[in-house]
């Protein structure tokens, strides 16, 4: 851990309610030193990818600290709440599938408990708001140094829940990967590592298998190398293959959402 204690915070709570501001005052209470950076709380409404994709993307760049993520429709049930040592840092959250790529993205689980302490929660922990009751709390105690082994009892990091594996299958004439994230900007990226793209041609066709016609793309390093409204596909801030419209909005354009497969070929 870092000199000065951190802990991220990603969620679906949005920023309509109190949910976001509740989990910075547990945290503050409990560990008045600790400086929170929130990395957003707008992942889609119980979106498990989603909010898996934009914390393992995103946790490589914060400082080594705590992260917690709380994308969790299952809270309540018997899903169980952990938390995961990594070699660049530690993380919080519902085992739901959430947290494992960002653990990877720091280096692979080393250690990891379930969060059944009692003192390291709330008094009173509610049924539907473990962000505040559990994560929270857990998560400034670990900021401020507890060990990790206080807060339960040890779990099988094999055991852990991991989403299904994206879709991607390659041919020779160019591959078929899942959509992965939409972002702000309209921007689609799928589940293709970037080396996929060095053996196309720089003239594409994207668009859904069996969707007719595809559309034209051309194969560049950013937006400007497509004309202006036109297709380009990239390689992404994240290393993966991504397509947008240079001026516009490629999901609008390609009618595609996350869970999608998008067609990628010469």
């Amino acid at each position: 851990m870092s000199d000065t204690p951190w802990i991220s915070l990603t969620t679906d709570y949005g920023l309509t309610d109190g949910f976001v501001a509740a989990c910075h005052g547990v945290i503050a209470r409990l560990a008045p030193t600790v400086r929170v950076i929130d990395v957003t709380h707008l992942v889609p409404p119980a979106d498990v990818r989603r909010g898996a994709a934009v914390l393992a993307q995103t946790v490589p760049y914060l400082p080594v600290g705590v992260h917690v993520a709380v994308v969790d429709p299952g809270v309540g049930t018997a899903r169980r709440g952990v938390a995961l040592a990594t070699p660049g840092g530690l993380l919080v959250g519902p085992d739901n599938g959430l947290l494992p790529d960002a653990a990877a993205a720091l280096g692979g689980v080393t250690a990891a408990v379930r969060l059944t302490e009692p003192r390291w929660l709330a008094e009173r922990v509610s049924a539907t708001f473990h962000g505040r009751d559990v994560f929270a709390p857990v998560a400034a105690r670990l900021a401020l140094g507890a060990p990790l082994a206080e807060a339960g009892p040890p779990v099988d990091p094999d055991g852990l829940v991991r989403l299904p594996t994206p879709t991607l299958a390659r041919d020779d004439e160019g591959f078929t990967a899942e959509v992965l994230t939409v972002d702000h900007f309209g921007n689609v990226q799928v589940a293709a590592p970037a080396h996929l793209l060095d053996r196309l041609p720089a003239e594409l066709r994207v668009g859904p298998p069996g969707a007719e016609p595809a559309r034209t793309a051309v194969r560049g390093r950013t937006f400007g190398d497509a004309p202006a409204d036109g297709l380009v596909v990239y390689v992404d801030s994240a290393g993966l293959v991504a397509v947008a419209v240079n001026g516009g909005r490629a999901v609008d354009l390609l009618r595609v959402a996350p869970g999608d497969v998008l067609r990628v070929s010469r």
